[in-house]
């Protein structure tokens, strides 16, 4: 098998891996042919975002997706019948020096299906980095996936050559992931993680301590695989963030796969499910918001229909409206249609002189959406909302 037939094979078997977050944007196919290696979506060159905010092309790739494991929700598993194809460790380093000299891409995304032994294929992954590094001296961005059950000194030596290192939780609860993917154990994950935290956390309170993992480290959450709520996932999500630091949880939705076991649902989860637990992500880490406020239905899930913040406002409707020009900063969070960084800036403003809705429409915000949640020095909308026209109207907007 040549290399461009395994790049096809392994670029296209990454993609399931939402961990290596992509920018949104249209499809660009190479030279005008279907399909091909650099194509924005599906398979070959994502987007993720520096630590310094810069958002980064990556060859996003598999090592191999051959494994020894039988998860019933991964396209790659034992049993599964799909092409196979491995990389040797110097066709990836050629593979990611080649696209980086032609300025296609400014770093790599490197994870594996298990071959042989986790031990073994964590060397494997190792050596990657270690060869791009150490030998050609590349200083570009390097994202690995970790194997949780690795000897502790491999994860130690990936996170010397990676700037991000990351373990999928694969599924919210320790019950389902026993169920679908019985050869992989929550708390090894979680004791990898805690783990690669400790040492993330020693190389940054010394300064002359050996870099670790400087990005941090992040994990991925398959939704809908299994019987797990919105709750369920959130919960998770703030526990990560809080027990072993994470950088991001993401979330991806379960889409059928060829030759699924019984044990899997029939039908795809909604995409809208997993924006929706992206937004409520948001709203935990930089909003304010604790788990038990997100509104959430008798089953434990938010509504699809419109968007967290907003469910949580017209539960809370006595609170509303807000005026803008003595609200602390906390409430302005509580705004639908208002963001962080606006809201900073309203504070400035209102330093000098009292908001007008012109000065909210100079910030390009939504006014349909604010005008029923806000007073300001020429509007009051009243104390009473009306709900099903507040939503009519929300639901035109997607902004938090």
């Amino acid at each position: 098998m040549n290399l461009l037939h395994k790049l096809e094979i392994l670029a296209d078997a990454a993609k399931y891996d939402a961990s290596c977050a992509s920018s949104g944007t249209e499809k660009r196919d190479s030279r005008g042919r279907k399909g091909g290696v650099g194509s924005t979506e599906g398979m070959g060159i994502c987007h993720a975002y520096a630590p310094d905010g810069r958002c980064i092309s990556l060859l996003k790739i598999l090592l191999t997706n051959a494994c020894i494991y039988d998860c019933a929700y991964c396209i790659n598993r034992r049993s599964s019948n799909v092409r196979r194809a491995r990389f040797t460790v110097d066709e990836v380093v050629k593979l990611t020096l080649g696209f980086y000299r032609r300025n296609c891409i400014e770093g790599l995304f490197l994870s594996s299906g298990i071959i042989n032994n986790p031990d073994y294929t964590m060397e494997q992954v190792v050596g990657v980095a270690r060869s791009l590094r150490e030998v050609h001296g590349f200083r570009g961005y390097i994202h690995l996936k970790t194997i949780p059950d690795a000897d502790p000194l491999l994860m130690a030596e990936a996170g010397k050559y990676a700037d991000r290192l990351s373990i999928n939780i694969e599924l919210p609860t320790e019950p389902g992931l026993a169920r679908l993917a019985p050869e992989k154990s929550t708390r090894d994950i979680k004791r990898s993680m805690a783990r690669i935290r400790l040492r993330i956390d020693e190389a940054q309170a010394e300064k002359k301590a050996p870099r670790f993992a400087p990005a941090g480290q992040s994990t991925q959450v398959i939704v809908g695989a299994d019987e797990s709520s919105d709750l369920d996932i959130m919960r998770m999500s703030t526990n990560l963030y809080g027990a072993y630091g994470l950088r991001r949880v993401y979330y991806s939705a379960f889409s059928p796969i060829p030759d699924a076991s019984a044990a899997l649902p029939p039908r795809a989860a909604p995409l809208l499910r997993e924006h929706r637990l992206y937004q409520a992500d948001w709203l935990l880490r930089f909003y304010g918001f604790g788990v038990e406020e997100l509104a959430t239905n008798d089953a434990g899930n938010m509504r699809l229909d419109i968007d967290p913040k907003l469910a949580w406002a017209l539960a809370h409707r006595a609170l509303f409206p807000i005026d803008v020009n003595t609200a602390p900063k906390e409430m302005l969070f509580r705004i639908p249609g208002l963001g962080v960084k606006t809201a900073g800036r309203l504070l400035q403003v209102r330093r000098y002189r009292r908001l007008r809705l012109d000065d909210l429409a100079r910030l390009r915000l939504p006014i349909a959406k604010l005008m029923p949640f806000v007073c300001t020095a020429d509007h009051h909308p009243g104390a009473t909302l009306d709900a099903s026209h507040v939503r009519a109207k929300a639901m035109q907007f997607e902004l938090i």
